[in-house]
């Protein structure tokens, strides 16, 4: 019998919505440094976009999940190492050197954590023991976005765990905020033990963010070895989805359409549901098939009621080449998003795929 590969370092990316998780991703995954390196991406709502978005390398095993990663970590989170393990085995996939996993944004990161860390979530079989000898928590790197991080902070309790768990934080989008803040007096309260990174700064190391020892709660605010004890005392009966973790006003609309939308749909769409700060977006993100230049996807973004600029990929990611949009927030109103939609569906194409 062969001898089994080293344990492999786990890094989990974490960040409220919107925060820059994937783009920062993608920089890391374009450092040559990150060769062997596994990526699980996890999504919310049933729509998949964000794995298309990564931008995967020939030698990285990729894997998405849908649904809570958060509320499943002992099913989702050990599943998909353990999936990693026995391909690696096989020689499916090429040698493994560390595992990065980026989360929702709404994910509350102690589940996740308890999961991954010696004396945690307990083992629910030998998939379980096995993931553990062969895995292990190496770090937790937050993005926090310096414009619609402190609204989110006050409303969202999530926020301010993922902060408080982080090894690194790492600022985004300091270049266009219009007021400077040290936000690394502001965090060091929050969460004394983070090194705070400015993502703009000259010199800045993506690839020193990645730890290769097991991660601690020495030094980090109090509140985290509570947590980490209270996820511990959950049960399967009791422990909750997160959409209730979230309390039922957090939702994902998805939509899709295989047809290409006219340049003007997609900018009169885009306008409409983004432009009423009062209507309860959080994030928007989508990949669009669009009429002028249809081998040509459109990827859009949007925080709150801030739409950034549309991008144009080179070309499909994958198979799917369908338009797929999703919106999640609090008390949207669902209806008369959906509606517009469809008024804006292209008309050789009726079939709308609408999804919870």
């Amino acid at each position: 019998m062969g001898r089994l590969p080293e344990p492999v370092p786990v890094t989990l990316l974490t960040g409220f919505l919107g925060s820059g998780k994937t783009s920062l991703l993608n920089n890391l995954l374009a450092d040559p440094r990150m060769a062997g390196t596994a990526v699980i991406v996890n999504e919310f709502g049933s729509v998949p976009i964000d794995h298309d978005l990564v931008r995967a390398g020939r030698e990285t095993y990729f894997r998405t999940t849908t649904g809570c990663i958060c509320c499943t970590a002992t099913s989702d989170v050990r599943a998909s190492l353990h999936e990693l393990h026995a391909a690696r085995l096989t020689g499916e996939v090429p040698p493994v050197s560390r595992v990065v996993i980026e989360t929702t944004g709404l994910a509350d990161p102690a589940p996740i954590i308890n999961s991954l860390i010696p004396g945690g979530a307990p083992a629910m079989g030998l998939r379980d023991h096995i993931v553990a000898r062969q895995f292990y928590l190496s770090g937790v790197v937050t993005t926090f976005d310096v414009i619609a991080g402190p609204p989110t902070l006050d409303a969202h309790m999530e926020g301010w765990k993922q902060l408080a768990f982080a090894d690194h934080i790492v600022l985004t989008k300091t270049d266009i905020a219009q007021e400077q803040v040290s936000w690394a007096d502001e965090l060091r309260g929050l969460n004394p033990a983070a090194t705070v990174h400015d993502r703009q700064a000259s010199g800045f190391d993506l690839f020193a963010l990645l730890g290769d020892r097991p991660y601690s709660t020495q030094d980090k605010a109090d509140d985290v070895p509570g947590w980490l004890a209270m996820e511990g005392l959950a049960t399967r009966r009791d422990h909750r989805h997160e959409r209730n973790r979230q309390g039922d006003k957090v939702e994902a609309i998805c939509l899709s359409n295989d047809t290409p939308f006219d340049p003007r749909s997609v900018m009169t769409f885009l306008e409409l549901v983004t432009s009423n700060a009062g209507a309860g977006l959080l994030r928007l993100k989508g990949i669009l098939a669009v009429a002028d230049d249809p081998e040509r996807p459109v990827v859009a973004h949007a925080v709150r009621h801030r739409l950034f600029p549309l991008q144009r990929l080179d070309g499909w990611p994958a198979g799917d080449r369908s338009t797929r949009i999703v919106l999640i927030g609090q008390n949207m109103p669902v209806k008369p998003i959906r509606d517009l939609f469809d008024v804006l569906v292209p008309r050789p194409s009726l079939r709308k795929r609408r999804q919870a």
